[in-house]
């Protein structure tokens, strides 16, 4: 018995040890060459560490791991009705393959991003991104260069889309794009011209060989003809018999070579005007084509900035409209105010006034006419003032008198009219007693007298 108890302590202690060390051995993850793995929990700092190749111990409890996955995704991006830089409306149909990134900064953005995400998730969130910087990239360009330039083109996605996937950690592989089309035609427009400009061009070259092949036809028939016309004269030079028959049968040969070259300028003037006649008809389609890409782009430059001119005119003059709406109640406001203010001094004056009146006839017994009197005595001196100031400023220069000196009551009409001018001031008296009050005595006869010495002194002056 005391010989087996260290046995199986050493035994226990092998057991123990071995678990231990599976346990560790498999906290170890390698990472697959498809996949990116992602430790996260305690990392010394940062969010996540991610590695792509090799692997890494995952300290139990503290930390745990993920795999992100290297596979290529491709999307399907049909942009519809994206406005080009003419503003035409284009249909893009187009396939990107995009994938995780294995630069540093790229998987760690994937980590924060794109863990625990689907592909189907992954593959929306990205072609949300995508639609928006083509529909940019399809706004800065024109039609002819989206059609024709078609490197520039992707590599202007390619440099807008990169920098945009770039910050959830994925990478942009390769971009797709099929047949554009436009609402308007016009694309069809432009293919149907470049056509029409090769077929021309195929005519014309097919005519230009069939020229310079009957040329050298011509030339060749020449050379013989000079060839054998030497021959014949050195053979004939001593048989005029051979000479006849030889001249016949040139004479012959001759009519043919007419009648076959007039056959071959014939058909080849034929041809000719053929050629000119679906020329003129392919260079009417193409100038129809390009009246409608000017109506298009006269529209384009002339009648939308119009409406957006007009628009802004409307929205001035609303405005416009709106500030004379808020000057005028402020101007109402203002006037309402100043008004209020008059009408409160007016009233303060009025009230004064009416205390003062009050005040007034309690000073005079309690007598309002008493009070009336005593308002009427102190403005007496401006009432007499007002009476001279009448006539003291009327100067006569000259008088003509028409009447031979008979004037009434035997008064010269000089004096008659100064006399007059006199009387037409109303008496003090007079306004007093209008009033319904009585001067003084003395103060009536001492008027009445002053103004009889005043009317004596000018006639006596007047009949001086």
């Amino acid at each position: 018995m005391t010989f087996l108890t260290p046995f199986y302590l050493i035994v226990i202690a092998v057991v123990v040890g071995f678990i231990l060390t599976m346990s560790l051995i498999s906290r170890y993850k390698r990472c697959p060459s498809d996949k990116v793995l992602v430790v996260y929990g305690n990392t010394g700092g940062s969010s996540a560490k991610c590695i792509h190749g090799g692997g890494a111990f995952i300290w139990p409890v503290i930390q745990d791991y993920a795999y992100l996955s290297l596979i290529p995704i491709s999307i399907e991006a049909n942009l519809t009705n994206a406005l080009s830089r003419q503003n035409i409306r284009v249909d893009v149909p187009c396939r990107f393959t995009v994938g995780i990134s294995t630069e540093s900064d790229s998987m760690n953005n994937a980590a924060e991003r794109l863990l625990g995400l689907s592909s189907d998730q992954i593959q929306e969130l990205a072609r949300d991104i995508l639609f928006g910087q083509l529909r940019l990239v399809i706004a800065t360009m024109s039609i002819e260069e989206i059609n024709s330039d078609r490197d520039k083109f992707l590599d202007n996605i390619s440099k807008n889309v990169e920098a945009e996937l770039k910050k959830i950690g994925l990478k942009l592989i390769n971009v797709n794009v099929t047949d554009i089309k436009d609402e308007s035609g016009y694309i069809e427009a432009l293919g149907k011209e470049a056509a029409a400009k090769a077929i021309n061009e195929a005519k014309v070259s097919v005519a230009e060989q069939d020229k310079i092949g009957e040329i050298g036809k011509a030339e060749a028939v020449r050379d013989t003809r000079i060839k054998t016309s030497e021959a014949n004269a050195i053979a004939v030079k001593g048989e005029n018999w051979a000479k006849i028959e030889i001249a016949n049968s040139d004479a012959l040969r001759r009519e043919k070579e007419a009648e076959a070259l007039k056959i071959a300028t014939t058909a080849e003037k034929v041809q000719q005007a053929r050629a000119l006649q679906e020329s003129y008809a392919a260079e009417q389609l193409a100038e129809q084509a390009r009246a409608a890409r000017e109506r298009s782009t006269q529209q384009a430059n002339i009648i939308v900035p119009e409406e957006i001119e007009k628009q802004r005119r409307i929205i001035e003059a609303q405005a416009e409209a709106e500030k004379i709406r808020e000057n005028a109640k402020g101007q109402a406001d203002a006037i309402y105010a100043k008004m209020e203010a008059e009408a409160k001094g007016l009233y303060e004056i009025l009230t004064k006034q009416a205390e003062g009146y009050e005040m007034m006839v309690k000073a005079a017994g309690g007598d309002p006419k008493s009070a009336y009197q005593l308002l009427l005595i102190e403005k007496l001196p401006d009432l007499v003032k007002t009476q001279v100031e009448a006539i003291k400023n009327i100067k006569i220069d000259k008088i003509t008198v028409w009447d031979g000196n008979h004037g009434k009551d035997g008064n010269t009409s000089t004096a008659g009219f100064i006399s007059g001018l006199m009387k037409s001031v109303p008496p003090l008296n007079d306004l007093f007693n209008l009033a319904g009050m009585n001067l003084p005595e003395y103060l009536g006869k001492k008027q009445a007298n002053h103004r009889e010495s005043t009317e004596g002194s000018v006639e006596g002056e007047e009949q001086g």
